[in-house]
Order: C-alpha cells, then sequence, then structure tokens
C-alpha cells in the first residue's frame, strides 16, 4: 500500500515505518507535529523539529504540522493533513505500542477517511521489542525521562544492551515500561538504516530535581557519512 508515516522522531514511529518499508509497502509522505503543550495526549514533544532533518536522510517528503494540542482537538490536525493527501494514499502507519487513548483515535481516523491503519509494534511493550529495535540497527538517544529511578543520567544517553537489562529490571521491580510507553521516557533516532547519513547531536540537559523529571534539549546537530 502506498502509506503516510506519522512519524515523532522518537524510535517507535521510526521502527514502524522501517517495518512497513520491509514489508513491502511504499511510504510516501512522513508526517510530524509540533505540539505547543508539553503534555499534549497524541504528539511526542522533545525535539519534534527534528523529524525535518530525520526526512530528508530518509529522502521520503515531509510536511510538519503545528498544533496548540488541545485535548480531542488534536484529531482534527491529524484529519485535516490527511486529507490533503487521500487520493495519494492508502494507508498509515504509527508506532502505537500500547495506549488505547492514541490508537483508537487514529483507528476512528482511517476509517473516516476509507485508510488503512497499521500498527505493527501493538501489544509488543516488552525490552525484547527493544532489544529487536537496537539489533536491526536503530541508534536511540534518551531525550526526556519522567519517571523514578530514571534520572538525569539516562538524558542524553545512546541505548545499548546494558541499557535494555537495566529497563528490564526496572519493568519487574517498579512495572516501568521498557519501551517507554507509558510516558517514563521519549527517545530519538540518530542512525538506523533507512538514514542515508548519521546524525551528531549536543544539546543541553534540563532537570528537576523536585519532579524528578528532565529533557535533553538539542542544540546542535551535523551529519557524518555511514
Amino acid at each position: 500500500m502506498r502509506l503516510a508515516a506519522l512519524v515523532s522522531g522518537g524510535k517507535d514511529s521510526l521502527y514502524a515505518m522501517y517495518l512497513a518499508m520491509q514489508t513491502g509497502h511504499d511510504v510516501r509522505y512522513i508526517i510530524s507535529f509540533i505540539s505547543e503543550n508539553p503534555d499534549s495526549y497524541m504528539f511526542h514533544v522533545p525535539n519534534a523539529g527534528l523529524v525535518k532533518k530525520q526526512a530528508e536522510l530518509i529522502g521520503i517528503k515531509h510536511f510538519e504540522i503545528s498544533t496548540k494540542g488541545v485535548k480531542e482537538e488534536e484529531l482534527a490536525d491529524i484529519e485535516k493533513v490527511l486529507k490533503k493527501i487521500l487520493p495519494e494514499i492508502d494507508g498509515v502507519v504509527t508506532g502505537a505500542v500500547a495506549s488505547n487513548y492514541q490508537k483508537i483515535r487514529i483507528d476512528a481516523i482511517c476509517k473516516n477517511l476509507g485508510l488503512q491503519s497499521i500498527a505493527p509494534l501493538w501489544g509488543r511493550n516488552d525490552a525484547d521489542m527493544l532489544r529487536e529495535i537496537v539489533n536491526n540497527g536503530f541508534e536511540i538517544m534518551i531525550v526526556a525521562v519522567a519517571a523514578p529511578p530514571l534520572d538525569e543520567s539516562w538524558l542524553g544517553c545512546v541505548i545499548d544492551e546494558e541499557r535494555i537489562n537495566e529497563l528490564a529490571f526496572l519493568n519487574k521491580k517498579y512495572g516501568i515500561s521498557a519501551m517507554g510507553e507509558g510516558g517514563e521516557f521519549e527517545t530519538l533516532v540518530i542512525d538506523c538504516p533507512m538514514f542515508k547519513k548519521s546524525l551528531v547531536v549536543k544539546g543541553e540537559k534540563y532537570w528537576n530535581d523536585r519532579i524528578k523529571h528532565g529533557v535533553f534539549v538539542v542544540r546542535d546537530l551535523n551529519v557524518i557519512e555511514k
């Protein structure tokens, strides 16, 4: 099918897009949203503006949509952009993993527009899923944390086997999602098989010790040959 991919810049959406392409689908468009609401119900917020560069490295046309991030009204923003490209697509691929809130709403939008809703990661909310993504060549940086005992040391780190094992342990002990699906952490893909070049990022950590929440904000972005 001809697809549009809803991409946040993080591991879930880009890996879902990768799997769709691997199974023969033609991803025609990458769509990302810049939300004014840091607590958006639908959209990933940290460093979402970098999707533009990711799309450039993949070589797929990109739409960046601004949204107020108002609950439920966000859905109209999604539907509006999909209507513009409706004659050119047959479906939408998303990185939905375990959020019924998001998946139900995307499914409803697709049904209303006569599109297929594809979610290759749905139901795979565990460390093995994260390990699969990394083993398939995705280099993933953690750019936000919001669940103790995750702390400032996780900000800006690249997920490796040691980090995956630690997340698996925290899942068993505290119930923290190893995929960060409960908002425990957010990610940025800095390299993957779809990228023609790799991203190199530098930034600053902002940590609020009172609420045990922090973000890594990218300030400098470069690309290097693989």
